[in-house]
């Protein structure tokens, strides 16, 4: 009995042996991969762990982070039942299974396999490295793929690869394809006959209950099933895109030693020399900030529900349309509505405030129709403005295969399209819009885009700047003619220069029997460059010496196009007294910016449309020739990106070559076209200041002149700042001392 315990014993002891084992090996098992784990994703498992992320990553790769996870299941299947485990008998299917897994990925990391090396374990060093740094498919996968590819090629690896994977899968499963075929089949027969028979059911409940119907009611039911199929028609949304696709980077080094000189340090040099410029660089792009903006797709579902909810309030009001299509943009989103036969246009656009309140829109601008389309625009403002930057209409296909030196960087349009336009082409530009709107910017833009595009010897500019702080930090730069004009008195002789120059142009073209500055430069050695006189604020002008200004740009505007000179006028009060009829006459391509009324729209285009615009770059393009202006987003560049490339441009010469004479004359406030001055004028200034005084009375009873030349000469004498303004009844007031003109008529 006593032995017979004994054994009794030693079985059960050896039982309790054997279940530790196995919760032992199991938690090993589960320890491990933790610890695998943990040394793969972090560097805190001391030394050992990070020789074991080493050689993990080195030989799997990023295929290593499976492995722990594998190891943990294997622990838990084992800790929970052990009998699963036995059943996995042929390791070898397991071993050819992990086998073409690692075949497989090093296919998919095949660019990093050195295929065209004949001996391939020279290269395991450099595998080993690169797949540390996790780009590569490691040493095991990289060397069976290797071989394969040499073998069967690319896609030869992939057909063996999946055809050995899915035999193994269907031989261990003991999985049949005819099994697999025929279920699928019998599937589909008992679905079509469960289908077949609910039809036939259907059809004959159906064919009892429309004998009962009259074909009024027919007809009408039928007329309800084609409005909803109709309303069910996918509605086609163009998405803005940011950055284009053919958008290509073209930058230009930029020197690192790049000295800035100050406005004192510039010296005034009174011949202009085209040699200077040959080694002349244009500024990079990587002076211009890039855009961050991303298209979000969560639109897609308020831009269809604002089309649907467009629809209805539409036939609320009794107007039936359908919508074909709807363009987002950075700025706004254009539903473009067909109406029905019969529906006038003016029905739709006397509806723009109640689809501003059906939208909970800001405001709402409706484009009747839209050009080129059978189709009416409506325009609902974005919940949030996407930022166009220069660098991103610079750097596209639009402004870089524009051959003109005076492109023009716009911005973009509603389908985020660059658009570039040529100002040769317009010849002149009148920009417009309230204080904030982005007037200021455009005209900014405008500057750098040509800076970007043409050397100093090829455009000149003409800057008038009455704020003073708009312009003055483009001083220094080589295409500037002269300093920035900020005196409004100074810029009305600048503007006769202008007008001279233009004369003296149209002169050399007579000689050279040519009609262009284009055919000029062709043909003569002494090439002419190109002059943008650009006034950022007419206003202050018009209020100085409105007669003399808009003569000047009336001139210029008419003739000045052919002599390669063009004219910019901005301004951020667009009233009649400023843009006079005949200005805006002879200036035909306009950009409005946001304006506070419609008749200040009307001002500047003709027509309403900028009372409705947003507000910054949100503008109206209406170049010369179109039949209606187009909304754009114009480009923004910051007060930084300026100051980057003016410092770029100012270092690229040594000297800035401003024309000396026309400095002098108009600094001394002398008009430089001499062919209206009066012979008596210099006689009369004499007079005036010895006398303290001046009236048109005075010059007829000293000179026996009759009172229009008196009159006329008493204006000369105004126009240079030498006397006051009319007072009524009483004398003008002498404005400069006799020790002033005596050193003016001693210089």
């Amino acid at each position: 009995m006593k032995k017979r315990k004994n054994k009794k014993g030693k079985k059960y002891q050896i039982k309790l042996d054997n279940k530790f084992k196995q919760e032992l090996n199991s938690l090993s098992l589960i320890f491990l991969g933790l610890f695998l784990s943990y040394s793969l994703k972090t560097d805190s498992m001391g030394k050992i762990g990070h020789f074991i992320k080493v050689m993990f990553l080195g030989f799997f790769s990023k295929l290593s982070i499976v492995i722990p996870y594998v190891i943990m299941c294997l622990g838990i299947i084992y800790l929970i039942d052990n009998e699963k485990l036995k059943k996995f008998k042929n390791y070898k299917l397991y071993y050819l299974i992990i086998f073409i897994v690692m075949l497989i990925y090093g296919l998919m990391k095949k660019d990093f396999i050195p295929i065209d090396s004949p001996f391939l374990p020279e290269n395991l060093k450099v595998i080993f490295s690169i797949s540390i740094e996790g780009n590569g498919s490691g040493i095991f996968s990289t060397i069976i793929a290797y071989y394969f590819i040499k073998l069967f090629g690319v896609k030869g690896s992939y057909i063996v690869g999946i055809f050995c994977l899915t035999t193994i899968i269907l031989f261990n499963f003991n999985i049949s394809i005819k099994e697999i075929i025929n279920n699928i089949k019998n599937l589909l027969v008992d679905n079509f006959v469960v289908f077949k028979n609910f039809v036939i059911n259907f059809v004959v409940v159906e064919e009892k209950t429309t004998k009962k119907i009259k074909k009024k009611n027919i007809k009408k039911e039928e007329h309800m099933l084609q409005d909803e199929v109709e309303e069910d028609k996918p509605i086609k949304i163009v998405e803005f895109n940011n950055k284009d696709e053919n958008t290509k980077q073209h930058s230009i080094e930029v020197k690192n030693n790049a000295n800035v000189k100050s406005e004192e340090d510039v010296k005034i040099v009174a011949n202009f020399e085209s040699e200077k410029f040959l080694d002349y660089k244009k500024p990079s792009t990587d002076l211009l900030f890039e855009s961050n903006n991303t298209v979000d797709l969560k639109d897609k579902k308020q831009i269809l529900k604002n089309a649907k909810l467009l629809e209805r309030t539409l036939k609320d009001f009794g107007v039936e349309a359908q919508i074909n299509q709807v363009t987002k943009g950075p700025t706004i989103t254009r539903y473009e509505i067909q109406p029905k036969a019969g529906v006038k246009v003016s029905k739709i656009v006397g509806l723009v405030d109640d689809i501003a309140l059906s939208l909970a829109a800001k405001s709402i601008r409706i484009e009747a129709p839209i050009p080129g389309k059978s189709a009416i625009g409506i325009e609902v403002p974005n919940d949030e403005v996407q930022l166009v930057t220069l660098r991103e209409v610079i750097e596209s296909d639009e402004f870089l295969n524009n051959d003109s030196k005076l492109s023009f960087a716009l911005g973009k349009d509603i389908s985020g399209m660059s658009v570039v336009t040529d100002i040769a082409k317009m010849p002149h530009l009148l920009i417009a819009g309230a204080t904030g709107s982005g007037k200021s910017v455009c005209v900014n833009t405008l500057i750098n885009s040509i800076l970007y595009k043409a050397n100093p010897d090829e455009v000149k500019f003409l800057m008038i700047d009455p704020k003073v702080v708009e312009l003055t930090n483009y001083n220094g730069i080589p295409h500037l003619l002269i300093p920035v004009v900020t005196d409004p008195k100074k810029a009305a002789y600048a503007l006769n220069w202008a007008v001279t120059e233009m004369n003296r142009r149209y002169k050399l073209f007579a000689e050279n029997s040519v009609r262009d500055i284009n055919s000029y430069n062709a043909k003569a050695e002494e090439k002419l460059s190109k002059i943008v006189i650009i006034i950022d604020e007419l206003a202050d002008l018009m209020m100085v010496s409105p007669n003399e200004v808009e003569d000047a740009i009336c001139r210029l505007a008419q003739m000045a196009r052919a002599a390669g000179m063009h004219l910019i006028v901005a301004t951020q009060r667009p009233s009649v007294d400023v843009i006079t009829g005949v200005i805006k006459a002879n200036i035909p391509s306009r950009i409005a910016f946001a304006v506070s009324s419609q008749a200040d729209s009307r001002t500047i285009l003709d027509m309403g449309g900028a009372e409705k615009l947003l507000g910054k770059g949100d503008m109206l393009f209406y170049p010369v020739g179109a039949p209606k202006p187009v909304r754009l987003q114009g480009a923004f560049i910051s007060d930084k990106e300026v100051e980057g490339v003016v410092n770029f441009v100012k270092s690229q010469v040594e000297e800035v070559n401003y024309t000396e004479d026309i400095l002098e004359n108009i600094n001394k406030g002398i008009n430089l076209d001499s062919s209206d001055e009066d012979d008596l004028l210099s006689e009369a200034i004499e007079l005036v200041v010895n006398a303290g005084q001046a009236s048109a009375s005075m010059l007829q009873r000293k000179f026996r002149i009759g009172y229009n030349r008196a009159a006329r000469l008493i204006d000369q004498m105004e126009e240079r700042g030498l006397i006051g303004p009319s007072e009524g009844s009483k004398p003008r007031k002498v404005l400069i001392t006799k020790e002033e003109y005596e050193s003016t008529v001693g210089e």
